[in-house]
């Protein structure tokens, strides 16, 4: 196949790949309890195992950035985020939260 032929073939599987899910329609809200859902009713709460808390935020909001555990309390065991928002979790669960100058639980300095 000549070069442009490959090009041209590959340019449209391209267009034929599935478009991403739009990402968005719902909102985390940070409280003093760990997420509300406001669109939904629902809650993250503190104490949520990590997987329970990642994976719907992922869904919505893509993959979260991870983020070093330095100046972090000890048992933080992973530190993620999307945007302005910080999550910490210890190996069981969800401890705390930080945004726009704000936090709740433990969160890293």
């Amino acid at each position: 196949m000549r070069r442009g032929a490959a090009a041209l073939a590959l340019a449209g599987l391209a267009a034929c790949a599935p478009t991403p899910p739009d990402r968005g329609g719902v909102s985390f809200r940070p409280d003093a309890g760990g997420l509300s859902v406001p669109e939904t009713g629902q809650r993250v709460d503190f104490g949520r195992a990590p997987a329970g808390v990642i994976a719907p935020l992922a869904r919505e909001m893509g993959p979260p950035d991870a983020l070093p555990l330095a100046n972090c309390p000890e048992g933080i065991a992973q530190r993620v985020r999307w945007g302005g928002l910080e999550l910490t979790f210890t190996d069981a669960q969800f401890v705390g939260w930080r945004q726009d100058g704000a936090s709740a639980g433990q969160v890293c300095t």
